[in-house]
């Protein structure tokens, strides 16, 4: 079969622990890109004790064909003010050293939701005054205030995924701009340059090794200091097709090549996902 997964997607049964997250999750009526994206690498993370929060609920106003978030229209405009003070007694009562706050894209919001992740930054380090904290941000669509709200609250790392390559963008992500991603990173660095910068891309949806290459070039171009790159899956048979699996030795390239043009941490292969194994990512740059 074209699409039949290869043997290494094969998933870990879950054991208590990671049920326990799971289920305290829910219990705190919390969102997390690890359940809701169906990432393949959700019982790695939890017994592991990492988790990936999402705020701002689990509904999106964008349209990218890739992604298992829900879809909404712009009048769409509630959202739990109460959030971010949740996944900080969470935190807490996990006991997480290092924490990923991500969001669904809420053009709707006059600030995007930016100072949504600047009250949850805030509260878990009141909490937690040790804990490591990743936000993965949406573009804001290119609003300078708005990035300069969550830059306010001092994150440790500000990641911003490009996803895939320029040619691509048009049909898997309509409502957002290449450029206007990279240009995010670079603002990012040049606003807060002891920021560490941090991105990823997804591979095996039709680009090419060359347009690879540049979307790597372009990103180190704009001062990015860290990459992931995975395997696209499709969530569903709805949404856009797997064109290819990538093997294991061209991922291994591509770190190469990454870290070749000056990359301080690259995590490259099949089950990689942007917020995979982020902690690590984080001490390999810290180090470098």
């Amino acid at each position: 079969m074209k699409n039949r997964l290869p043997d290494w997607f094969k998933q870990e049964i879950p054991d208590e622990r990671i049920l326990k997250i799971s289920r305290l999750i829910s219990e705190f009526r919390l969102n997390s890109v690890c359940r809701e994206a169906k990432c393949p690498n959700i019982s790695d993370c939890f017994r592991d004790n990492h988790a990936t929060f999402m705020i701002l609920g689990n509904s999106c106003t964008r349209n990218c064909r890739f992604c298992n978030l829900r879809k909404t229209n712009l009048e769409f405009s509630s959202f739990d003010k109460d959030e971010p003070y949740r996944i900080s007694q969470l935190v807490k009562l996990l006991g997480l050293e290092f924490v990923v706050i991500t969001s669904v894209t809420r053009d709707d919001l006059y600030d995007g939701g930016a100072s949504m992740f600047v009250k949850a930054i805030e509260l878990i380090r009141q909490n937690n005054k040790d804990t490591k904290i990743e936000v993965l941000i949406p573009d804001f669509q290119g609003k300078l205030e708005n990035l300069q709200c969550v830059l306010s609250a001092r994150p440790d790392i500000i990641a911003h995924n490009i996803e895939t390559v320029e040619r691509l963008y048009g049909e898997l992500r309509p409502m957002a701009d290449y450029q206007r991603s990279l240009d995010i990173i670079k603002t990012i660095k040049k606003l807060k340059p002891e920021v560490t910068t941090k991105s990823s891309i997804m591979l095996g949806i039709g680009e090419t090794h060359s347009e690879v290459i540049k979307t790597i070039k372009d990103l180190r171009d704009h001062q990015c200091d860290c990459l992931t790159l995975g395997q696209y899956l499709a969530p569903t048979a709805e949404h856009y097709p797997v064109k290819e699996f990538v093997t294991i030795e061209q991922f291994r390239e591509y770190g190469e090549i990454a870290l070749r043009l000056g990359f301080k941490a690259v995590l490259s292969g099949p089950k990689v996902r942007s917020s995979y194994k982020a902690e690590e990512l984080h001490r390999e740059f810290s180090h470098a």
